[in-house]
């Protein structure tokens, strides 16, 4: 008889691959290896102001279909080609999505997006694609949101985020704390920047905690504090953050701080009222500022796919449009080359 003491509302339990395991599957090749290992020193770089070039994280809001997301990096490797000289293109490759409510949890929890919840199959979906774009060349960013999903696949992450609504988890601070790539924190979702300025000293700083190791224990971890975090402004509260006044608010904050000015915006969410079309406009708006001087702000993020907008999950999967967001409306495929090489041009 099921205990009523520990496992009143639990339905089951399924025993998962391990890291090891999974990495066994899908083992990292030297190419990626080296493309990771080498995109990550130039964001860090970039980060300590060593490379006057800025980062670009962009791509799908989610990823729901690799042979959208495949096609897109292919896309992006050209545009990278052309503008590598003062940016750094980063695709965002986005799994798992946190939800104010409920809803599709990304492609690691639910990756036949039916609610079947098959996350072995997720997580090997996921590690297949992120050799796959590393293996093209690309860097590859995300959002670090489930603190076990880092050990499956982390050695194939470039940079990583943690999101608006897990930034004042002290879980999430304490695995950033561990990451091996530099992390954005983004502000709160009310738009308050004193959730990243606390984030960004705990990360700073060694921590204990309960983990998963590659061998499937749960283990005490023991880190040593990542020193490459910044902050990410994206908005809140009804109100943008990105322009002249909130980025020079934040750079005496960091200063007053005593954290380094490191900036990142985020050209949707807040900072674009949520309406994809502003994207474009918060991007030339940012890019002036740098041209105009600014040295604090070292990269931006955009949402982009294929094609424009986004749609809602229909009940015949087979309907869905391809290329096209099921999460939150993105730009699409010209209109991102444009600004970008706009943006190249004015930088």
């Amino acid at each position: 008889m099921r205990s009523q003491l520990f496992d009143a509302n639990i339905e089951n339990y399924h025993v998962l691959l391990t890291p090891q395991e999974v990495k066994s599957k899908l083992p990292l090749t030297s190419s990626a290896e080296a493309n990771v290992l080498k995109y990550r020193q130039q964001l860090k770089d970039i980060l300590d102001f060593r490379d006057r070039r800025k980062f670009i994280v962009i791509g799908p809001c989610s990823i729901h279909n690799t042979q959208i997301a495949l096609e897109y990096s292919q896309r992006l490797k050209k545009l990278q080609e052309q503008v590598e000289d003062k940016l750094l293109l980063i695709m965002r490759v986005y799994f798992e999505k946190p939800r104010t409510t409920v809803g599709w949890k990304g492609l690691i929890n639910d990756p036949d997006i039916d609610d079947s919840f098959h996350i072995e199959k997720g997580i090997l979906t996921a590690r297949d694609l992120l050799l796959k774009i590393n293996e093209l060349g690309l860097p590859a960013g995300t959002e670090a949101l489930d603190p076990i999903i880092p050990q499956y696949i982390s050695e194939l992450i470039a940079w990583s985020a943690i999101g608006a609504r897990t930034a004042e988890s002290q879980t999430h601070r304490e695995m950033a704390s561990g990451l091996s790539m530099p992390v954005g924190f983004k502000n709160g979702t009310d738009g308050n920047i004193k959730v990243a300025l606390n984030a960004l000293h705990s990360a700073k700083n060694s921590h204990h905690f309960l983990g998963l190791n590659q061998q499937g224990q749960v283990s005490i971890v023991q880190t040593k504090g990542n020193n490459y975090g910044h902050v990410i402004l994206r908005g809140g509260g009804g109100k943008p953050n990105c322009d002249r006044e909130n980025v020079k608010s934040t750079e005496e904050q960091l200063k007053k701080a005593d954290l380094p000015p490191r900036i990142v915006i985020d050209c949707s969410h807040g900072n674009s009222n949520k309406n994809h079309k502003l994207q474009a406009s918060v991007l030339e708006d940012v890019v002036q500022q740098i041209v105009d001087g600014n040295t604090s702000i070292l990269g931006m993020m955009l949402e982009s796919n294929l094609n424009e907008g986004n749609q809602k999950i229909p009940g015949n999967l087979e309907e869905l449009k391809y290329g096209v967001s099921i999460t939150d409306a993105c730009i699409g495929w010209e209109e991102t080359q444009r600004i970008i090489l706009a943006a190249h041009e004015k930088l």
